[in-house]
């Protein structure tokens, strides 16, 4: 479906760190359906996805993401313990190698990306300039990765302020939007009591270590502490539940595709081929829903 032939469509693709790879799924299942957008906005992974899905990479993104392996995963792990534990660079340097990075305003398909800015809270739309560096902005979870520098100010993970974008997507012209909402049933999901797998052990070896010496200076009062990287993964879940809840509310999209992968970790980015079938699944759910807001436009 072009625009000429109908609504504008807009996909607002949501942050969800690992769970993120499901968009890739959506954005296949949707084209497969005939559904193309015409407009493209994404929050955190959100934004990695839908630039490449802008500039015509999906394709080669999709591969490299399904051939991601546990080791490449610990490889762009640069640890910092300032601004933020990993720093971001080496897996932004493996996208410049890797990926061209063209001017946001030359992709193929219109695209923006949510970021904000840490000293006033603001939310900030990023529609011009380098893509990676708008990306990098996007991504930059606080406490996880560095913030970004840009015109002066320190950018941060756009989750914070608007972890579906759906605004974005109606300011860029859509008339109708697909929201992809990857919250949808996280909460709680990494305070309950299961068997780590041998993947997670591995991939959290180096924060395992981290959280003994931190617990040195915790009193726990007889009770089992969960791990640093739990504890960040649920308050950041929870943080971004109520805040995609709050602004959907008041900006609701014509549809919305909800991936359910609150079994994968922050940092399973080496599961990519679980996540996109998810992002299959989900679409095929909502379709009656998409199709619907289609014919019903105008």
């Amino acid at each position: 479906m072009s625009q000429s032939q109908g609504p504008r469509i807009g996909l607002a693709l949501g942050s969800g760190s690992a769970r993120g790879w499901a968009h890739v799924g959506v954005i296949h299942a949707l084209e497969e359906a005939g559904i193309r957008p015409d407009v493209v906005c994404g929050t955190s992974i959100g934004a990695l996805v839908g630039a490449a899905y802008a500039a015509g990479e999906i394709e080669r993104f999709s591969n490299w993401v399904q051939g991601l392996r546990l080791a490449d995963v610990i490889a762009f792990l640069d640890v910092k313990f300032f601004g933020g534990l990993i720093q971001g660079e080496r897996l932004m340097d493996f996208f410049r190698r890797n990926f061209v990075d063209r001017p946001v305003e030359a992709l193929a398909i219109p695209f923006g990306a949510v970021a904000t800015e840490l000293a006033s809270g603001n939310e900030v739309w990023l529609r011009e300039g380098s893509t990676m560096d708008a990306v990098r902005a996007s991504i930059a979870l606080p406490g996880l990765f560095t913030p970004v520098a840009r015109d002066g100010h320190l950018l941060v993970d756009g989750g914070l302020v608007n972890p579906v974008p759906v605004s974005l997507a109606r300011a860029m012209g859509a008339d109708v939007v697909i929201a992809v909402d990857l919250l949808v049933d996280v909460l709680g999901r990494h305070l309950r009591r299961r068997r780590k797998s041998a993947r997670e052990g591995e991939v959290s070896a180096w924060l395992t270590r981290l959280q003994a010496r931190l617990s040195e200076f915790i009193p726990r009062n007889g009770q089992t502490l969960p791990s640093v990287l739990d504890v960040v993964a649920s308050s950041i879940n929870i943080m971004q539940v109520r805040i995609a809840r709050s602004r959907m509310a008041g900006e609701p999209p014509d549809a919305v595709v909800a991936p359910r992968l609150a079994h994968l970790g922050l940092m399973e980015f080496h599961r990519g081929r679980e996540a996109i079938e998810e992002g299959r699944r989900a679409v095929k759910a909502a379709l009656p829903q998409i199709r619907e807001a289609l014919e019903s436009w105008g």
